[in-house]
């Protein structure tokens, strides 16, 4: 069962048995899209899926405006300062990436108290006034252990990528990278570094560290390195290690070639890009009058060797495999969580 299938076989049943009430007006709401970073291919997809379907959306009367912002620098204080101007423009919604799980609490309690809806996705906000979607990141870095006890049973030495530093996905997905090598004991993690979700940085970064490694067997990922780590173990004439990549079109692109070449097997995991338009279509079943519980999660988007050549035909050049989200989606998403 695909993505998709998974959410409307939860929404077939829910619906059959909980009856729909009567929908209030969000034609003359405005929601607006508070993102702390565009610097790598995942956020730009972000925000392309959410124009898209926002723009249809504002186009049908669903709402009123569903404008985006996005702050120069990944700052909390900036990211907050930009709330606070959301408050005084009215908004009725927020839908927030945030830069902080705690930093941004305070601007995040005063939309609250302005009787703002607040919806976190991705980097969600730990403020109990606000709403969460994401999905298990621990397990996203888990799973990427388990993978490879199964493709390398003997273990191994392992070089970890992680994402932007102090920002809640990249903790959640290392603790679960950590937690799942304490399950493989078989495997050790002998380098660190970050990557920032971005291709061109990981490569810098891995570049700089393979001269003090030692033998690396796998490379555990974020997302948005997985292409410059091969690129980087090619400049140094290493063996290319199994290299988990996060579901950008050049690392699908990449493994693609090398699985003709020679076999090449790996994993991919990542969240999918469109989570954002999820994101816009629980905030407007909340401004509906629907009832949604404060914490929300999605499955993660896997792909393995037997689908990649599926994914790759619906990744854009440049892109990331995703998913967008429809109102449906979104009630099925709503209703599992009851």
């Amino acid at each position: 069962m695909n993505f998709r299938s998974m959410l409307m076989a939860s929404v077939a049943v829910l619906c059959a048995a909980v009856p729909m009430t009567a929908q209030a007006d969000t034609s003359s709401k405005k929601i607006a899209l508070s993102n702390n970073y565009a610097g790598n291919s995942w956020r730009q997809a972000m925000l392309t899926s959410w124009d898209k379907v926002t723009k249809e959306a504002v186009k049908a009367g669903v709402v009123a405006a569903a404008d985006p912002f996005t702050t120069a620098e990944n700052q909390a204080t900036e990211q907050a300062a930009q709330i606070q101007n959301m408050i005084l423009q009215g908004y009725d919604a927020i839908v927030l990436n945030a830069a902080s799980p705690t930093a941004l609490n305070g601007a995040v309690k005063e939309a609250c108290d302005a009787g703002i809806t607040v919806v976190s996705f991705d980097g969600i906000v730990t403020e109990p006034c606000a709403w969460r979607i994401a999905v298990d990141f621990k397990e996203m870095g888990r799973s990427q252990v388990e993978y490879l006890s199964k493709k390398l049973p003997d273990g191994g030495n392992l070089l970890e990528i992680r994402g932007l530093a102090g920002v809640f996905v990249d903790d959640e997905i290392s603790a679960g990278i950590h937690a799942g090598v304490e399950q493989y004991p078989q495997f050790k993690i002998v380098g660190s570094v970050h990557g920032d979700w971005a291709q061109d940085v990981a490569q810098r970064a891995v570049a700089g560290v393979l001269p003090s490694l030692p033998e690396i067997a796998a490379v555990v990922t974020q997302g948005g390195d997985g292409y410059g780590a091969a690129q980087a173990f090619e400049a140094a004439k290493r063996p290319t290690p199994v290299i988990v990549m996060g579901n950008r079109e050049d690392e699908l692109q990449w493994w693609k070639k090398q699985k003709d070449a020679n076999g090449y097997e790996t994993m991919s995991v990542s969240i999918a890009p469109g989570v954002s338009t999820l994101a816009f279509w629980v905030a407007q079943q909340i401004l509906d009058g629907k009832e949604v519980k404060k914490d929300l999660v999605v499955p993660f988007l896997r792909i393995d060797q037997d689908t990649l050549e599926k994914n790759l035909e619906t990744t854009q050049k440049g892109g990331v495999a995703n998913v967008e989200y429809t109102l449906e989606d979104a009630q099925a998403v709503i209703a599992a969580a009851k």
